[in-house]
């Protein structure tokens, strides 16, 4: 766009916005029910789709109670440790949360990964995936080909730090690499499940999953949400591009 073609359409805005205070009482009530609609529209979305993450999270947290013990136990009796992994992740423009998932990794991974870097198998370098990664035990690897590994973050998704769908959340150390269009991943809540995540999860390039988390962010509506959410139960079940 054109420095004058720039100044042209910023004429033309405020051009339009003096007509309505120099208008009439029905130009003047014509544009604020346009705006009331607007907000009500944009905020009724955000309440939506908050509600529906309280809902379901409760739901399936009761529901999973049984089987998070039946998981926990089995990670116990392979590694010593504590059943549940955190991390520090990046939220909603920057803010920082606690992220639970379920340990599938011994308890010395971090130590070992500065030593396995150059291993890193993910194009883009700002994330680091392995397939035959050795610090992943054998439930481990299990649980994460399943995504079970993830069911945790619904106790993220219930108190606000996350929601079922959203750009998945980053390490502070990914977001120092971002350049900043990546940052554009931050406007919106992360989520548990993700456009790229039903398109090929690991397997998809990290420029490419930037490009579709901001895709899913210029045109997420409350169905697009429950759209994303079917088609994640196929990805997961087939396992592909999940290490």
């Amino acid at each position: 766009m054109t420095q004058s073609h720039s100044q042209q359409l910023r004429e033309r805005l405020i051009q339009r916005y003096s007509e309505v205070q120099q208008g009439s009482w029905q130009q003047h009530l014509h544009f604020y029910l346009k705006r009331l609609t607007w907000l009500l529209t944009v905020r009724g979305t955000v309440l939506a789709k908050r509600l529906f993450d309280i809902v379901v999270s409760s739901v399936l947290l009761l529901l999973f109670l049984p089987f998070f013990l039946l998981v926990a136990l089995l990670i116990r009796l392979e590694s010593p440790g504590p059943v549940l992994f955190s991390q520090i992740r990046v939220g909603r423009w920057g803010s920082l949360f606690t992220f639970w998932k379920f340990r599938s990794m011994y308890i010395d991974a971090e130590a070992r990964k500065a030593k396995l870097d150059m291993e890193n198998e993910m194009q883009g370098g700002v994330l680091f995936k392995m397939k035959h990664d050795p610090r992943i035990t054998r439930i481990g690897r299990f649980i994460r080909k399943a995504s079970i590994d993830e069911l945790p973050q619904l106790w993220n998704v219930l108190k606000g730090d996350m929601s079922l769908v959203g750009p998945r959340p980053p390490l502070p150390t990914e977001v120092d690499q971002y350049s900043f269009a990546d940052r554009r991943r931050l406007e919106v809540i992360p989520g548990i499940t993700c456009i790229w995540q039903i398109s090929g999860r690991s397997d998809i390039p990290f420029k490419q999953q930037v490009e579709l988390d901001v895709a899913y962010i210029e045109s997420q509506s409350f169905w697009q949400d429950l759209k994303i959410l079917l088609k994640t139960i196929p990805a997961v079940i087939l396992g592909r591009g999940a290490y």
